[in-house]
Parts: structure tokens; C-alpha cells; sequence
């Protein structure tokens, strides 16, 4: 699988999900999503930071919906 199409927790997170357009914001989260999952299946669990930034970006989506 490419890298670009998971964020790894070594990989540059922007600071701030507000300034991210809602398009970015997508993307983004399926790259989170994708390492999540991948994580998972290769190493039984996922990785403190990924969790972290999944997280994040849930919260994000939740005050864009309110």
C-alpha cells in the first residue's frame, strides 16, 4: 500500500483541524482511518499517536456538525 494514503504517526499533523477545509479534513481522516486498521491487523493494536489524532479529528468533525 502507498504511504500516502495512511498518515503515519511519524508523519507531519497539522496543529490546527479549524483551518482545514471540509475536503482535507476528509482526507485526512481516511488516512488516519487507514493506519488505524493497519496498525490493527499488523501489530494488534494501534499506535498511542494515530489514536490521539483519530480522536482529534472526531472532535473536529463533531463541531463542524454543531
Amino acid at each position: 500500500m502507498s504511504a500516502n494514503l495512511r498518515i503515519t504517526p511519524a508523519d507531519p499533523f497539522p496543529e490546527d483541524l479549524e483551518e482545514l477545509k471540509d475536503e482535507k479534513l476528509q482526507v485526512l481522516d481516511s488516512q488516519v482511518q487507514r493506519q488505524l486498521n493497519h496498525e490493527i491487523v499488523t501489530e494488534g493494536e494501534s499506535h498511542p499517536e494515530t489514536e490521539f489524532r483519530h480522536q482529534e479529528l472526531d472532535l473536529e468533525f463533531e463541531q463542524r456538525d454543531n
